[in-house]
């Protein structure tokens, strides 16, 4: 199955609270942290939200 390998690059501080809380649920929660997660719909769902906070590249 597919992975993608998220990294939180910009801060959460200013942000909303349910932007906060989706970069939470993916496992990110300081600039530089990285997760791996599967490449299904609800992760590219959250993705959709925070992708101005994080980089996304095919693991």
């Amino acid at each position: 199955m597919a992975q993608l390998k998220i990294k939180l690059v910009k801060s959460l501080i200013g942000s909303k609270k349910d932007q906060i809380a989706t970069a939470q649920a993916l496992g990110l929660r300081k600039i530089g942290d990285v997760t791996v997660q599967p490449d299904n719909d609800q992760t590219k769902g959250k993705v959709a939200k925070i992708i101005h906070l994080i980089e996304v590249v095919n693991a």
